[in-house]
């Protein structure tokens, strides 16, 4: 199971170095880190993307509530939260037809098409990991030459 823990920390320099350490100190691997800005600049929101059940998740982040310059932490409910994540493919051409048909998966997930080239196309998506996984499945066969990903950002619905 992954799961989305949003942290807000005190902007401070080595914070997020204190935080991560948390993490690597409970033989955790995060996923992605994204951090923002917000109304109250020293404050900023983090989002870190985790792996793993219930009991492992809820080790590591019930130490960050009110520790280490930690004002707040939640593990956001991914039914009540907003997530996204901007990620771009480079995609391998081999002929015309490749390009017609990678430009109908981009479409299909609501991607935008850049910089097409004779050998290589890229496309940018912005959609849940679990979309952008199922995009990158589908684009194996053509060949992905690169990928770059933003990790995850999320707020949580109103009322929520």
């Amino acid at each position: 199971m992954w799961a989305i823990l949003s942290i807000l920390v005190e902007n401070k320099p080595g914070i997020l170095f204190k935080v991560t350490h948390l993490f690597r100190a409970r033989n955790f691997n995060i996923d992605s880190i994204s951090v923002g800005t917000t109304n109250t600049p020293n404050y900023p929101p983090t989002n870190f993307t985790i792996y793993g059940d219930e009991k492992q998740i809820e080790r590591v982040a019930k130490p960050l509530v009110g520790g280490i310059d930690t004002v707040k932490a939640e593990h956001l409910d991914e039914h009540k939260t907003v997530f996204r994540e901007l990620s771009i493919f480079k995609i391998k051409l081999s002929n015309a037809n490749d390009s017609m048909e990678v430009n109908k998966l981009a479409n299909a997930y609501g991607g935008k098409v850049h910089d097409v080239k004779k050998d290589s196309m890229m496309i940018e998506l912005t959609a849940t990991p679990d979309q952008i996984k199922a995009f990158e499945e589908l684009a194996k066969p053509f060949g992905i030459l690169d990928v770059a990903r933003t990790g995850v950002a999320a707020l949580q619905r109103s009322g929520a």
